[in-house]
């Protein structure tokens, strides 16, 4: 990806409410940088486009990589991946009770979540103690 400018990376920003577009991370929490990531890879057909670009924690990143879509084992069909430009997270995702996990509501939901490892015991532990803190989930979901 070319060097995004100061003013594309702002929209990203805002439009991901500072925030992993999958997991809902907050940039706050976060030691690292929130990294922009290509909804479409560059490597499939995917632009630097603002359509094709929204925030994503490195997990969430490192694990989707070049992925689009997978087999839902529910529905045993092949579904696309979560679209945070174009979907709405609460109509694919929900927390369980004590919002420490991310639960697909939808065949979408439900690879996105498989497929990004949002689940895995390192995020669950640490959502145990930004919820205690109150840090987690974003009040905005």
């Amino acid at each position: 990806m070319s060097r995004l400018s100061q003013k594309i990376e702002k929209e990203i920003r805002k439009a991901s409410k500072n925030c992993c577009a999958y997991c809902l991370l907050p940039q706050d929490i976060l030691i690292g940088k929130l990294e922009v990531e290509h909804i479409l890879p560059i490597s499939q057909g995917g632009t630097d486009n603002l359509e094709n670009l929204c925030l994503a924690c490195r997990e969430c990143n490192s694990h989707k990589s070049y992925k689009v879509s997978a087999l839902d084992k529910e529905t045993k069909r092949k579904v696309k991946l979560f679209n945070p430009n174009t979907q709405n997270w609460k109509r694919h995702f929900t927390f369980n009770e004590d919002k420490t996990k991310i639960i697909g509501k939808t065949a979408c939901g439900r690879v996105t979540v498989r497929e990004l490892k949002i689940n895995s015991e390192q995020a669950v532990n640490a959502r145990k103690l930004w919820v205690l803190a109150g840090w987690y989930p974003p009040r905005d979901f």
